[in-house]
């Protein structure tokens, strides 16, 4: 695809992420175009790889990002760094008009999971990505919620601890607390939680989570029909994603209800689906798919931004 029809994108984080980040907008950049990469590290994998691939390179942070010559054509940027510097770098790319994608806890702009609410939180200034357990997981709690109601949502997401560098285990507290709101926010449960569990298992495992859901009494079929077509959509954009097995269904009758404090008296259902995410290796490796999901979502907001400016420019 030519220039012409592409809007000029930039990373901020020359990590793991951010470098999976843009070997997958380099590979499948659709409406997007790598434009630059920002580090801090003149020393890093991130900053060669981008220089041996052609891409303008910084490693003086936000600072050498606005100085770069060519940044006034840059329209959309991914922050992969941390919360606390993500908050600095977003008020000033806010100031030149730039749409900004938070891969961060920050958590600034709306929680965004790309099946589940991008077509109407997409135009927001900054759209957070939530959390990797969040991505894998939220779309599901969604698919069963347009069936029927979400008394309670409870996620566990076990990953590598290979595939959790310093930032993941800083922030594991943060991964919690803002998975389980967006599960309520976005996925549409009435409460939720979220588990994490860092697996250290070798050779390293994928990531596997499951999902729990309590229902009132509800349509089986209805609900695994909207999980696997759930499941299609999420795949358009993360191919590793996949059920390990049918999902399956618990009847809680009324004697045991009182079990259960978000059930009434009368009973109802324990929903659980469990997944799989298989990364595709484009620079991370394939167990990492915590990893793998949260730059294909990310990408998968880009292309929507790139769409959107592109309409607007009459293109």
């Amino acid at each position: 695809m030519s220039n012409a029809t592409q809007i000029s994108a930039a990373i901020i984080g020359s990590g793991n992420i951010g470098t999976d980040l843009m070997i997958k907008i380099l590979r499948h950049g659709q409406r997007l175009k790598i434009a630059a990469m920002v580090g801090i590290d003149p020393a890093s994998d991130g900053l060669a790889r981008a220089n041996r691939l052609g891409v303008a390179t910084t490693h003086e942070g936000i600072d050498g990002l606005l100085a770069l010559p060519d940044f006034s054509e840059i329209k959309v940027v991914f922050d992969a760094t941390s919360a606390g510097a993500h908050a600095h770098h977003n008020q000033l790319l806010q100031q030149h008009g730039v749409r900004v994608i938070d891969l961060t806890p920050a958590a600034i702009g709306p929680y965004v999971v790309p099946v589940v609410n991008l077509e109407t939180q997409g135009d927001a200034p900054n759209l957070n990505m939530v959390t990797c357990g969040g991505q894998a997981t939220i779309p599901m709690v969604a698919a069963v919620a347009r069936v029927t109601d979400v008394f309670y949502a409870e996620i566990v997401a076990s990953i590598s601890s290979r595939s959790a560098g310093p930032g993941t285990r800083a922030n594991i507290d943060e991964f919690t607390e803002t998975t389980s709101q967006a599960l309520q926010t976005v996925g549409g449960a009435r409460r939720g939680k979220a588990i994490i569990i860092l697996n250290p298992a070798e050779p390293p495992l994928m990531m596997r989570d499951t999902v729990f859901c309590l229902t009132p009494p509800s349509d089986r079929q209805a609900i695994a029909e909207a999980v696997a077509a759930m499941v299609a959509k999420v795949q358009e954009y993360v191919p590793g994603y996949r059920l390990k097995q049918d999902v399956q269904f618990e009847a809680i009758s009324p004697a045991d209800a009182h079990l259960y404090p978000d059930l009434g008296s009368e009973g109802g259902l324990k929903v659980s689906i469990f997944l799989e995410v298989e990364g595709a290796a484009h620079y991370l490796p394939a167990y990492a798919g915590n990893l793998d999901i949260m730059t294909s979502a990310a990408l998968a907001c880009g292309e929507h931004i790139a769409t959107r400016l592109l309409q607007g420019q009459g293109a």
